[in-house]
């Protein structure tokens, strides 16, 4: 009933945008009128993110979460990082339909951006980790990604004296520092780093007229009108809520494979049957191919296959357009990572399998 009503609501504000719009003279007063609506949907992405779960983020738990994102001995193979499939040089993505994991075996679903992962309510496409701690641990853990155990994670840190120090500056309080959990929390605050700030459109929201052209705007008046936020809303324009991929029309079974129920996985619940997390749309232009089945390259055409399949309507090739440039201004300012400088491995550390 809640998805309803929400449907209703939008449905109904969606009206009140068409109206105004079709009153709109000028390219300024459509900024402004636009801006007055898309407040109350939107919020640009913060400068930064100081805690999670209520807990500070520390200086020395950010350095260490980001020498463990990039560090692929946490991998039984020792040659698969969290930065393998979430690459900090590709907007958070590997560009690929599907990650290639551990023995060259490739996993179900199309690796999302872990840019402003953070603005997520949950994480993975069907939404099984409550937050970026739990996500951390799941591939470590799963044998087609880096095939890991928490054993083998926490003496493989434990045998390199340099993890041994970073860790106790990290979490001073705990008696023993070095601990699955605590590599999970390093890398959750790393990643709490990773947002992109200052897109054309986070200018927009806070007040800028010039920051999009009118192809832009008249696509943010076509993502209102038409009902794209239904579900994408928020700071991160998305990942707040589950919907049914094929609300209106199904799409082509290599779009939408049968075998893959999404939610319905996690919950044991038919009714959750190919509900998919909404994607966030944050840096969309950058992390193609989309979707969990990773199987649309283009972005056009991903507009296109989502107005058939979740609003039942085909929009013309000029509509189309403008939802896209509209969709590349929420590329924001990609983070700047060095690669850190991993502490060496010793004579007990455990070797590459």
């Amino acid at each position: 009933m809640k998805r309803f009503v929400v449907t209703l609501a939008c449905a109904g504000l969606a009206v009140a945008i068409s109206s105004v719009m079709a009153q709109s003279s000028s390219v300024a007063e459509k900024a402004q009128e636009l801006r007055e609506m898309a407040v109350n949907l939107f919020q640009p992405i913060p400068g930064s993110v100081t805690e999670v779960r209520g807990q500070a983020i520390s200086q020395p738990q950010i350095t260490l979460g980001k020498a463990l994102y990039f560090d692929p001995r946490l991998s039984r193979s020792q040659t698969i990082s969290c930065n393998s499939c979430h690459n900090l040089g590709t907007a958070g993505v590997d560009n690929a339909s599907k990650s290639i994991g551990h023995n060259w075996q490739r996993g179900d679903r199309n690796s999302p951006t872990v840019l402003n992962a953070v603005f997520n309510a949950a994480q993975f496409w069907d939404g099984r980790a409550a937050d970026l701690k739990e996500q951390a641990k799941g591939p470590l853990v799963n044998p087609v990604e880096m095939n890991s155990t928490e054993e083998l994670v926490e003496s493989t840190l434990r045998s390199i004296p340099g993890y041994a120090d970073m860790f106790r500056q990290a979490f001073p309080s705990d008696p023993q520092p070095v601990t699955f959990d605590n590599a999970a929390r390093a890398i959750e605050a790393f990643e709490t780093t990773l947002i992109t700030p200052n897109s054309k459109f986070d200018q927009f929201l806070q007040g800028s007229d010039t920051a999009m052209n009118a192809q832009e705007l008249q696509g943010l008046s076509l993502f209102m009108e038409e009902g794209c936020i239904t579900c994408h809303t928020g700071v991160n324009l998305g990942g707040q809520t589950f919907f049914p991929f094929g609300l209106i029309n199904k799409p082509h079974p290599s779009i939408l494979p049968t075998e893959d129920t999404g939610r319905a996985g996690v919950t044991k619940q038919a009714e959750d049957d190919y509900f998919f997390r909404v994607a966030p749309l944050r840096n969309i232009a950058l992390t193609a191919p989309y979707f969990h089945s990773g199987q649309i390259w283009d972005l056009s055409e991903a507009v296109s296959v989502m107005s058939d399949a979740q609003l039942g309507q085909k929009l013309s090739p000029e509509d189309v357009g403008a939802i896209t440039s509209f969709l590349g201004t929420l590329t924001g300012d990609q983070p700047k990572v060095e690669y850190p400088l991993l502490p060496p491995s010793s004579g007990s550390t455990p070797r590459p399998d």
